[in-house]
This record gives structure tokens, sequence and C-alpha cells, in this order.
């Protein structure tokens, strides 16, 4: 092996490990992780409920136009 190579793969190394120690300094603990799960609107049953309704209703939206004959794209921009 030449030394360009072992400088390559040493610097290859090198760079790998700074990476994942600074992936580890930047992620969030556990502490913190749960924290940010309470945060959630999931976590809140009244949003989650609201939620749902509105998923419903924008999928009854779409429902209805699928089933709809008209083509509304033909629409825009005539008079």
């Amino acid at each position: 092996m030449s030394i360009r190579t072992l400088l390559a793969s040493g610097g290859m190394i090198a760079s790998i490990g700074l990476g994942y120690g600074m992936w580890s300094i930047i992620s969030p603990g556990e502490d913190r992780r749960r924290e940010m799960l309470k945060n959630l609107p999931e976590y809140n049953s009244q949003t989650m409920d609201e939620t749902r309704k509105r998923t419903a209703l924008v999928m009854q939206t779409l429902k209805e136009a699928s089933e709809c004959n008209e083509n509304i794209s033909r629409g825009i921009g005539r008079k």
C-alpha cells in the first residue's frame, strides 16, 4: 500500500468519525425526546379528533370530485 492510499483511507475514517461524533452531540437525549413527543398534535386527543374530522371531510370531497363527470380543469380560464 502506498502512503497516498493510507492517507486517503485515514481521512475517510476520520471524516466518518467526525460526522458520527457531531450527530451524537446534536441528537436529543431520551428525556428531550419524550418532551418533544408530548408536544406533538397526536398526543392531544382533542387535536387528534379535529384532525380526523378534517381528514374525513377532505376524503369526502375527493370522493365526490372523483365521482363527478365534470372536468373542472377545462373551465379554468374560459369565459
